[in-house]
Protein backbone atom coordinates (compact mmCIF):
# COMPACT_ATOMS: atom_id res chain seq x y z
CA UNK A 1 0.00 0.00 0.00
CA UNK A 2 3.00 2.43 0.58
CA UNK A 3 4.63 1.60 -2.78
CA UNK A 4 1.78 3.08 -4.97
CA UNK A 5 2.48 6.35 -4.36
CA UNK A 6 6.18 6.46 -5.23
CA UNK A 7 5.49 4.57 -8.58
CA UNK A 8 2.53 7.58 -9.55
CA UNK A 9 5.15 10.19 -8.53
CA UNK A 10 8.27 8.19 -10.57
CA UNK A 11 5.41 8.51 -13.76
CA UNK A 12 4.86 11.49 -13.40
CA UNK A 13 8.36 12.72 -12.97
CA UNK A 14 8.66 11.06 -16.30
CA UNK A 15 6.14 12.27 -17.98
CA UNK A 16 6.70 15.98 -17.00
CA UNK A 17 10.78 15.18 -18.27
CA UNK A 18 9.49 13.91 -21.61
CA UNK A 19 6.78 16.96 -22.37
CA UNK A 20 9.76 19.43 -21.34
CA UNK A 21 12.15 17.90 -23.95
CA UNK A 22 12.16 20.44 -27.17
CA UNK A 23 14.74 22.45 -27.86
CA UNK A 24 17.83 19.91 -27.47
CA UNK A 25 16.11 17.75 -29.76
CA UNK A 26 15.26 19.91 -32.60
CA UNK A 27 18.68 21.06 -31.95
CA UNK A 28 19.72 17.49 -32.38
CA UNK A 29 17.51 17.33 -35.35
CA UNK A 30 19.49 20.34 -36.66
CA UNK A 31 22.33 18.28 -36.61
CA UNK A 32 21.86 15.25 -37.93
CA UNK A 33 22.14 16.19 -41.37
CA UNK A 34 24.77 16.80 -44.07
CA UNK A 35 26.94 16.37 -41.32
CA UNK A 36 26.73 13.25 -40.35
CA UNK A 37 24.58 12.12 -43.40
CA UNK A 38 27.60 13.26 -46.03
CA UNK A 39 30.45 14.16 -44.23
CA UNK A 40 31.01 11.50 -41.29
CA UNK A 41 29.98 8.95 -43.91
CA UNK A 42 32.18 10.10 -46.66
CA UNK A 43 34.85 10.46 -43.54
CA UNK A 44 34.15 6.53 -43.09
CA UNK A 45 34.41 5.24 -46.38
CA UNK A 46 37.25 7.27 -47.65
CA UNK A 47 39.43 6.95 -44.29
CA UNK A 48 37.86 4.09 -42.21
CA UNK A 49 38.44 4.42 -38.85
CA UNK A 50 40.81 7.34 -38.90
CA UNK A 51 39.10 10.34 -38.47
CA UNK A 52 36.34 8.78 -35.60
CA UNK A 53 38.41 10.75 -32.57
CA UNK A 54 38.22 13.80 -34.89
CA UNK A 55 34.54 13.46 -35.14
CA UNK A 56 34.57 13.16 -31.02
CA UNK A 57 37.28 15.77 -30.86
CA UNK A 58 35.40 18.57 -32.90
CA UNK A 59 31.75 17.57 -31.04
CA UNK A 60 33.95 18.31 -27.17
CA UNK A 61 35.54 21.24 -27.86
CA UNK A 62 32.68 22.84 -29.67
CA UNK A 63 30.23 21.95 -26.47
CA UNK A 64 30.79 25.00 -24.42
CA UNK A 65 29.76 26.93 -27.35
CA UNK A 66 26.77 25.31 -28.18
CA UNK A 67 25.97 25.07 -24.62
CA UNK A 68 25.81 28.77 -23.89
CA UNK A 69 22.42 29.25 -25.63
CA UNK A 70 20.66 26.93 -23.49
CA UNK A 71 22.89 27.94 -20.11
CA UNK A 72 22.45 32.24 -20.87
CA UNK A 73 18.75 31.28 -21.80
CA UNK A 74 17.63 28.98 -18.64
CA UNK A 75 18.73 32.16 -16.22
CA UNK A 76 17.98 35.18 -17.62
CA UNK A 77 15.05 34.74 -19.55
CA UNK A 78 16.53 35.96 -22.25
CA UNK A 79 17.69 34.67 -25.78
CA UNK A 80 21.27 34.58 -26.60
CA UNK A 81 20.17 37.45 -29.35
CA UNK A 82 19.39 39.60 -26.43
CA UNK A 83 22.87 39.13 -24.68
CA UNK A 84 24.63 39.94 -27.97
CA UNK A 85 22.69 43.24 -27.59
CA UNK A 86 23.40 44.02 -24.64
CA UNK A 87 27.37 43.61 -25.03
CA UNK A 88 27.06 46.26 -27.63
CA UNK A 89 24.46 46.83 -30.86
CA UNK A 90 27.63 45.96 -33.41
CA UNK A 91 28.14 42.38 -31.58
CA UNK A 92 24.36 41.70 -32.70
CA UNK A 93 24.87 43.02 -35.97
CA UNK A 94 27.52 41.04 -36.95
CA UNK A 95 26.14 38.14 -35.66
CA UNK A 96 23.00 39.01 -37.76
CA UNK A 97 25.03 40.06 -40.55
CA UNK A 98 26.78 36.77 -41.06
CA UNK A 99 23.55 34.51 -39.80
CA UNK A 100 21.80 36.11 -43.36
CA UNK A 101 24.29 34.77 -45.37
CA UNK A 102 24.67 31.19 -43.36
CA UNK A 103 20.33 31.10 -43.55
CA UNK A 104 20.53 30.91 -47.56
CA UNK A 105 23.44 28.48 -47.95
CA UNK A 106 22.18 25.90 -45.17
CA UNK A 107 18.92 25.99 -46.27
CA UNK A 108 20.10 25.61 -49.48
CA UNK A 109 22.70 22.77 -48.84
CA UNK A 110 20.29 20.68 -46.76
CA UNK A 111 16.99 21.12 -48.83
CA UNK A 112 19.04 19.82 -51.87
CA UNK A 113 20.21 17.03 -50.00
CA UNK A 114 16.62 16.32 -48.75
CA UNK A 115 15.23 16.11 -52.84
CA UNK A 116 18.42 13.93 -53.65
CA UNK A 117 17.33 11.47 -51.08
CA UNK A 118 13.57 11.88 -52.43
CA UNK A 119 14.66 11.03 -55.79
CA UNK A 120 14.81 7.44 -54.74
CA UNK A 121 11.19 7.17 -54.18
CA UNK A 122 10.20 9.99 -56.83
CA UNK A 123 10.98 10.53 -59.85
CA UNK A 124 11.08 14.17 -60.38
CA UNK A 125 14.57 16.42 -61.28
CA UNK A 126 15.90 17.19 -58.36
CA UNK A 127 15.20 21.25 -58.39
CA UNK A 128 11.55 20.47 -58.37
CA UNK A 129 11.47 18.42 -55.50
CA UNK A 130 14.10 20.89 -54.10
CA UNK A 131 10.83 23.34 -54.41
CA UNK A 132 8.29 20.59 -53.13
CA UNK A 133 10.50 19.86 -50.23
CA UNK A 134 10.50 24.10 -49.30
CA UNK A 135 6.81 24.29 -49.87
CA UNK A 136 6.02 21.28 -47.13
CA UNK A 137 8.95 22.56 -44.94
CA UNK A 138 7.04 26.23 -45.35
CA UNK A 139 3.62 24.50 -44.83
CA UNK A 140 4.45 22.87 -41.74
CA UNK A 141 5.96 25.77 -39.93
CA UNK A 142 3.45 28.29 -40.95
CA UNK A 143 0.34 26.33 -39.57
CA UNK A 144 1.59 24.72 -36.62
CA UNK A 145 4.60 26.91 -35.97
CA UNK A 146 6.77 25.42 -32.96
CA UNK A 147 4.06 23.19 -31.20
CA UNK A 148 4.03 20.85 -34.17
CA UNK A 149 7.47 20.90 -35.02
CA UNK A 150 8.03 19.97 -31.32
CA UNK A 151 6.00 16.94 -31.57
CA UNK A 152 7.04 16.07 -34.89
CA UNK A 153 10.61 16.58 -34.42
CA UNK A 154 10.43 13.72 -31.34
CA UNK A 155 9.19 11.27 -33.31
CA UNK A 156 11.35 11.60 -35.92
CA UNK A 157 14.50 11.62 -33.90
CA UNK A 158 13.09 8.70 -32.52
CA UNK A 159 12.42 6.91 -35.33
CA UNK A 160 16.29 7.75 -37.10
CA UNK A 161 17.86 6.60 -33.96
CA UNK A 162 16.05 2.85 -34.35
CA UNK A 163 16.57 2.53 -37.67
CA UNK A 164 19.94 4.02 -37.58
CA UNK A 165 21.11 1.06 -34.88
CA UNK A 166 19.61 -1.65 -36.97
CA UNK A 167 21.66 -0.41 -39.82
CA UNK A 168 25.04 -0.30 -37.84
CA UNK A 169 23.95 -3.72 -36.65
CA UNK A 170 23.44 -5.30 -39.54
CA UNK A 171 26.79 -3.46 -41.42
CA UNK A 172 28.85 -5.24 -38.26
CA UNK A 173 27.37 -8.45 -39.31
CA UNK A 174 28.40 -8.43 -42.97
CA UNK A 175 32.00 -5.85 -42.85
CA UNK A 176 34.48 -8.78 -41.85
CA UNK A 177 34.33 -10.28 -45.79
CA UNK A 178 34.82 -6.74 -47.00
CA UNK A 179 37.34 -4.62 -45.04
CA UNK A 180 39.56 -6.22 -43.60
CA UNK A 181 41.89 -6.06 -46.03
CA UNK A 182 41.46 -2.86 -47.00
CA UNK A 183 44.35 -0.04 -46.97
CA UNK A 184 43.27 3.21 -45.41
CA UNK A 185 45.15 6.24 -47.11
CA UNK A 186 46.06 9.08 -44.58
CA UNK A 187 43.52 12.10 -44.33
CA UNK A 188 46.53 14.12 -42.92
CA UNK A 189 47.83 14.64 -46.46
CA UNK A 190 47.18 18.56 -48.32
CA UNK A 191 44.88 16.94 -50.26
CA UNK A 192 42.73 16.76 -47.86
CA UNK A 193 42.42 19.74 -46.09
CA UNK A 194 39.44 21.24 -47.71
CA UNK A 195 37.24 18.09 -47.09
CA UNK A 196 38.39 18.10 -43.49
CA UNK A 197 37.54 21.82 -43.08
CA UNK A 198 34.26 21.19 -45.15
CA UNK A 199 33.78 18.07 -42.09
CA UNK A 200 34.24 19.89 -39.05
CA UNK A 201 32.50 23.08 -40.32
CA UNK A 202 28.91 21.16 -39.56
CA UNK A 203 29.90 19.18 -37.11
CA UNK A 204 28.19 18.40 -35.00
CA UNK A 205 26.62 21.49 -36.95
CA UNK A 206 27.00 25.69 -37.17
CA UNK A 207 28.00 27.06 -34.05
CA UNK A 208 24.67 30.07 -34.34
CA UNK A 209 22.65 26.54 -33.92
CA UNK A 210 22.55 27.56 -29.97
CA UNK A 211 20.45 30.43 -30.49
CA UNK A 212 18.23 28.79 -32.29
CA UNK A 213 18.20 26.51 -29.30
CA UNK A 214 17.91 29.67 -27.37
CA UNK A 215 14.90 30.61 -29.08
CA UNK A 216 13.22 27.62 -29.03
CA UNK A 217 13.76 27.34 -25.09
CA UNK A 218 11.86 30.53 -25.05
CA UNK A 219 9.32 29.27 -26.88
CA UNK A 220 8.71 25.90 -24.33
CA UNK A 221 8.43 28.18 -21.74
CA UNK A 222 5.35 29.57 -23.30
CA UNK A 223 3.24 27.03 -22.90
CA UNK A 224 4.88 25.17 -19.90
CA UNK A 225 7.41 25.65 -16.85
CA UNK A 226 10.61 24.55 -17.95
CA UNK A 227 13.39 24.79 -14.99
CA UNK A 228 16.67 25.32 -15.64
CA UNK A 229 18.02 21.85 -15.10
CA UNK A 230 15.59 20.20 -17.14
CA UNK A 231 16.55 23.02 -19.96
CA UNK A 232 20.48 21.84 -19.48
CA UNK A 233 19.20 18.11 -19.29
CA UNK A 234 17.39 18.71 -22.91
CA UNK A 235 20.23 20.14 -24.21
CA UNK A 236 22.58 17.82 -23.13
CA UNK A 237 20.75 14.66 -23.78
CA UNK A 238 20.33 16.02 -27.53
CA UNK A 239 24.10 16.91 -27.46
CA UNK A 240 25.31 13.40 -26.66
CA UNK A 241 22.81 11.92 -29.26
CA UNK A 242 24.08 14.60 -31.84
CA UNK A 243 27.90 12.81 -31.43
CA UNK A 244 26.91 9.17 -31.14
CA UNK A 245 24.95 9.25 -34.23
CA UNK A 246 27.76 11.32 -35.77
CA UNK A 247 30.21 7.81 -35.16
CA UNK A 248 27.02 5.66 -35.86
CA UNK A 249 27.42 7.33 -39.63
CA UNK A 250 31.09 7.16 -39.76
CA UNK A 251 30.82 3.48 -38.75
CA UNK A 252 28.10 3.08 -41.99
CA UNK A 253 30.45 4.36 -43.97
CA UNK A 254 33.88 2.86 -42.87
CA UNK A 255 31.97 -0.98 -43.02
CA UNK A 256 30.48 -1.02 -45.86
CA UNK A 257 31.48 1.81 -48.00
CA UNK A 258 35.44 1.89 -46.98
CA UNK A 259 37.06 0.13 -49.90
CA UNK A 260 34.53 -0.42 -51.97
CA UNK A 261 36.30 1.76 -54.88
CA UNK A 262 33.31 4.31 -55.48
CA UNK A 263 33.65 7.28 -55.89
CA UNK A 264 31.19 10.05 -55.53
CA UNK A 265 29.13 11.89 -57.71
CA UNK A 266 28.63 15.60 -57.55
CA UNK A 267 25.20 15.00 -58.72
CA UNK A 268 22.83 14.93 -56.34
CA UNK A 269 20.67 12.18 -57.44
CA UNK A 270 23.40 10.17 -58.49
CA UNK A 271 24.86 10.94 -55.28
CA UNK A 272 22.09 9.74 -53.10
CA UNK A 273 21.65 6.57 -55.72
CA UNK A 274 25.34 5.99 -54.83
CA UNK A 275 24.85 5.92 -51.06
CA UNK A 276 21.62 3.70 -50.95
CA UNK A 277 23.29 1.14 -53.56
CA UNK A 278 26.77 1.42 -51.39
CA UNK A 279 24.53 0.18 -48.25
CA UNK A 280 22.16 -2.66 -50.28
CA UNK A 281 24.71 -4.21 -52.32
CA UNK A 282 26.30 -5.50 -48.82
CA UNK A 283 23.36 -5.78 -46.27
CA UNK A 284 20.86 -6.84 -48.83
CA UNK A 285 18.39 -5.28 -50.80
CA UNK A 286 15.77 -5.53 -48.53
CA UNK A 287 17.57 -3.11 -46.92
CA UNK A 288 17.85 -0.30 -49.47
CA UNK A 289 14.25 1.41 -48.54
CA UNK A 290 15.04 1.24 -44.77
CA UNK A 291 18.27 3.16 -45.77
CA UNK A 292 17.04 5.32 -47.73
CA UNK A 293 13.89 6.36 -45.24
CA UNK A 294 16.50 6.75 -42.44
CA UNK A 295 18.51 9.16 -44.90
CA UNK A 296 15.03 10.98 -45.39
CA UNK A 297 13.74 11.33 -42.02
CA UNK A 298 16.50 12.60 -40.92
CA UNK A 299 17.68 15.59 -43.79
CA UNK A 300 13.82 16.52 -44.04
CA UNK A 301 13.76 17.15 -40.56
CA UNK A 302 17.32 19.25 -40.67
CA UNK A 303 15.86 21.08 -43.50
CA UNK A 304 12.29 21.92 -41.60
CA UNK A 305 14.49 22.64 -38.35
CA UNK A 306 17.23 24.85 -40.23
CA UNK A 307 14.25 27.07 -41.76
CA UNK A 308 12.75 27.72 -38.63
CA UNK A 309 15.63 28.32 -36.69
CA UNK A 310 17.62 30.61 -39.13
CA UNK A 311 14.23 31.89 -39.68
CA UNK A 312 13.65 33.07 -36.17
CA UNK A 313 17.28 34.05 -35.05
CA UNK A 314 16.64 36.92 -38.41
CA UNK A 315 13.58 37.70 -37.20
CA UNK A 316 14.66 38.14 -33.67
CA UNK A 317 17.87 40.34 -35.21
CA UNK A 318 16.22 42.32 -37.18
CA UNK A 319 13.65 43.24 -34.25
CA UNK A 320 16.10 43.87 -31.55
CA UNK A 321 18.06 46.27 -34.11
CA UNK A 322 15.37 47.98 -35.56
CA UNK A 323 13.06 47.96 -32.64
CA UNK A 324 10.31 46.89 -34.01
CA UNK A 325 7.40 44.75 -32.16
CA UNK A 326 7.23 40.93 -32.33
CA UNK A 327 5.14 40.40 -35.27
CA UNK A 328 4.09 36.34 -36.34
CA UNK A 329 3.06 37.80 -40.36
CA UNK A 330 6.61 39.04 -40.47
CA UNK A 331 8.49 35.86 -38.77
CA UNK A 332 6.32 33.95 -42.08
CA UNK A 333 7.75 36.36 -44.76
CA UNK A 334 11.38 35.66 -43.40
CA UNK A 335 11.08 31.74 -43.69
CA UNK A 336 9.29 32.83 -47.14
CA UNK A 337 12.63 35.17 -48.20
CA UNK A 338 15.58 32.84 -46.66
CA UNK A 339 13.43 29.91 -48.95
CA UNK A 340 13.49 32.02 -52.16
CA UNK A 341 17.00 32.66 -51.97
CA UNK A 342 17.87 29.51 -51.18
CA UNK A 343 15.60 28.06 -54.14
CA UNK A 344 17.89 30.55 -56.19
CA UNK A 345 21.01 28.84 -55.03
CA UNK A 346 20.02 25.49 -55.80
CA UNK A 347 19.06 26.81 -59.48
CA UNK A 348 22.79 28.17 -59.79
CA UNK A 349 24.46 25.01 -58.44
CA UNK A 350 22.18 23.02 -60.84
CA UNK A 351 21.86 20.06 -58.83
CA UNK A 352 25.34 19.82 -58.10
CA UNK A 353 25.47 18.16 -54.46
CA UNK A 354 28.64 18.45 -53.21
CA UNK A 355 30.25 21.30 -54.52
CA UNK A 356 26.92 22.84 -52.92
CA UNK A 357 27.41 21.15 -49.29
CA UNK A 358 31.60 21.82 -49.58
CA UNK A 359 30.89 25.71 -50.20
CA UNK A 360 28.30 25.57 -47.66
CA UNK A 361 30.30 23.93 -45.03
CA UNK A 362 33.57 25.46 -45.12
CA UNK A 363 31.51 29.15 -45.09
CA UNK A 364 30.31 27.75 -41.96
CA UNK A 365 33.85 26.87 -40.57
CA UNK A 366 35.31 29.91 -41.15
CA UNK A 367 32.10 31.85 -39.49
CA UNK A 368 32.47 29.56 -35.99
CA UNK A 369 35.48 31.16 -34.83
CA UNK A 370 33.27 34.44 -34.97
CA UNK A 371 29.93 32.51 -32.97
CA UNK A 372 32.22 30.78 -31.11
CA UNK A 373 33.65 34.06 -29.69
CA UNK A 374 30.82 35.72 -29.09
CA UNK A 375 29.08 33.05 -27.14
CA UNK A 376 32.28 32.78 -24.78
CA UNK A 377 32.10 36.45 -24.54
CA UNK A 378 28.83 36.57 -23.56
CA UNK A 379 29.35 33.22 -21.17
CA UNK A 380 32.00 35.21 -19.27
CA UNK A 381 30.67 38.81 -19.27
CA UNK A 382 29.97 40.92 -16.52
CA UNK A 383 26.03 41.37 -17.47
CA UNK A 384 25.71 37.77 -16.09
CA UNK A 385 25.25 36.53 -12.47
CA UNK A 386 28.62 35.30 -11.58
CA UNK A 387 26.99 31.99 -10.64
CA UNK A 388 25.88 31.22 -14.20
CA UNK A 389 29.02 32.67 -15.72
CA UNK A 390 31.48 29.84 -17.06
CA UNK A 391 33.50 28.41 -13.75
CA UNK A 392 38.00 27.56 -14.80
CA UNK A 393 36.44 23.90 -16.60
CA UNK A 394 34.34 25.25 -19.00
CA UNK A 395 36.78 28.48 -19.25
CA UNK A 396 39.64 25.62 -19.89
CA UNK A 397 37.90 23.54 -23.02
CA UNK A 398 36.51 27.07 -24.82
CA UNK A 399 40.35 27.93 -24.40
CA UNK A 400 40.77 24.64 -26.39
CA UNK A 401 38.04 25.77 -28.55
CA UNK A 402 38.92 28.62 -29.64
CA UNK A 403 42.38 27.67 -30.21
CA UNK A 404 41.23 24.80 -32.34
CA UNK A 405 39.13 26.74 -34.19
CA UNK A 406 41.78 29.52 -35.36
CA UNK A 407 44.57 26.66 -35.97
CA UNK A 408 42.40 25.19 -38.71
CA UNK A 409 41.19 28.47 -40.44
CA UNK A 410 44.56 29.63 -40.21
CA UNK A 411 45.89 25.83 -42.26
CA UNK A 412 42.72 26.39 -44.73
CA UNK A 413 43.56 29.98 -45.77
CA UNK A 414 46.89 29.01 -46.35
CA UNK A 415 46.26 26.04 -47.79
CA UNK A 416 43.67 27.80 -50.50
CA UNK A 417 46.77 30.84 -50.81
CA UNK A 418 49.32 28.47 -51.39
CA UNK A 419 48.42 25.04 -51.70
CA UNK A 420 45.27 24.47 -53.51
Amino acid sequence: MTTAPPAASSTSRFTTLFASLGPGILMAAAAIGASHLVASTRAGAEFGWQLAWVVLAVNLLKYPFFAAGARYTAATNESLLHGYLKQGRGYLLMFTSLNTIAAIASTAGVCMLTAAMLTQFVPLPIDVLAFLVLVSSLALLTLGHYQLLDKFTKVIMLALTLTTLIAVTLAFKHSAATVATVTSESPWQWAYVGFLVAMMGWMPAPIEVSAWNSLWLIEKKKTQTVTSKQAIFDFNLGFIVTAILAIVFLALGALVMHGSGEQFASSGAKFASQLIDLYSDVMGQESRYLIALVAFLCIFSTTVTVIDGYSRTLDIGWQLLTHKQDCSARLTRVMLLVSGFAMALIWFFKGALLPLLEFVMTLAFMTTVIFAWLNYRLMTSDSLAPKHRYGIKMKILSWFGLAYLLSFAAVFIYWKLFMS
